[in-house]
């Protein structure tokens, strides 16, 4: 079921939509930001609440890669490995990633702390190598200390 909080968010954007639909990628961005993560349950309050069907509303939910259809670290760390990126380094900076956080792609820390994820592209190709973390943007890593912008994020 929907929170309260989730509700009054999602109907706050309805008059910005012509069709309810609409809203789908929205409502699901408003979800996760209250749960980290958007599960089978919220695909289908969703679709309830935007008179869809919950496999239209996971349709959406799996084509866009920052939404979250399993549950995730405090913090997301999305390293771009796009052509640019893999260019200057992105391998080096996953492998300390790797190193430092004990994790893979697709991995959560055992803190819950982080959860390391490739991404296609950043659009951040005159940053290159860049990450993520977050809605916040860092580039140019330095590969050999690709750890460094975790320490802003407890």
């Amino acid at each position: 079921m929907l929170s309260d909080s989730e509700r009054k968010a999602i109907e706050a954007e309805l008059p910005l939509y012509e069709r309810r639909r609409s809203l789908c990628i929205e409502a699901l961005k408003i979800v996760q930001e209250h749960r980290g993560w958007v599960s089978d349950e919220a695909v289908a309050d969703i679709a309830e609440f935007l008179e869809m069907g919950a496999d239209e509303v996971d349709s959406v939910a799996t084509f866009y890669n920052r939404i979250h259809r399993r549950e995730t670290g405090r913090h997301v760390i999305y390293l771009c490995d796009s052509v640019s990126c893999w260019v200057m380094g992105c391998d080096r900076a996953r492998d300390r990633l790797r190193e430092k956080l004990g994790i893979g792609f697709g991995e959560t820390t055992p803190d819950g702390r982080f959860t390391l994820l490739p991404i296609a592209c950043l659009g951040a190709c005159d940053r290159a190598p860049a990450l993520m973390v977050g809605d916040e943007l860092y580039g140019p890593l330095d590969p050999g200390k690709a750890e460094e912008p975790l320490e802003n994020h407890e």
